[in-house]
């Protein structure tokens, strides 16, 4: 991913605690990193909704999930850190 900024897809819905927890933590992981966050609602699109909408929040790097309901700082970290180089 070199030369490129990378990006994070959180797949959420609208009144869901876990994805409001999940944005909260992302934030200041984030800061730290050249990295867009893009935050997707499952129930905006019935392919995405079919894939992920059992599992919300569900975080993504690329295709890579990352985390799916509680955030695994340590693997999303690990991920940024291998994309930078």
């Amino acid at each position: 991913m070199t030369g490129t900024r990378p990006f994070l897809t959180l797949y959420s819905r609208e009144h869901c605690h876990l994805c409001e927890v999940m944005v909260a933590e992302l934030q200041p992981l984030l800061a730290g990193y050249p990295v867009s966050l893009r935050v997707l609602d499952v129930d905006e699109d019935p392919q995405i909704s079919a894939r992920y909408g059992s599992q919300v929040p569900v975080l993504l790097l690329g295709s890579e999930v990352l985390s799916r309901f509680k955030l695994d700082a340590g693997r999303v970290e690990a991920a940024l850190q291998a994309a930078a180089t």
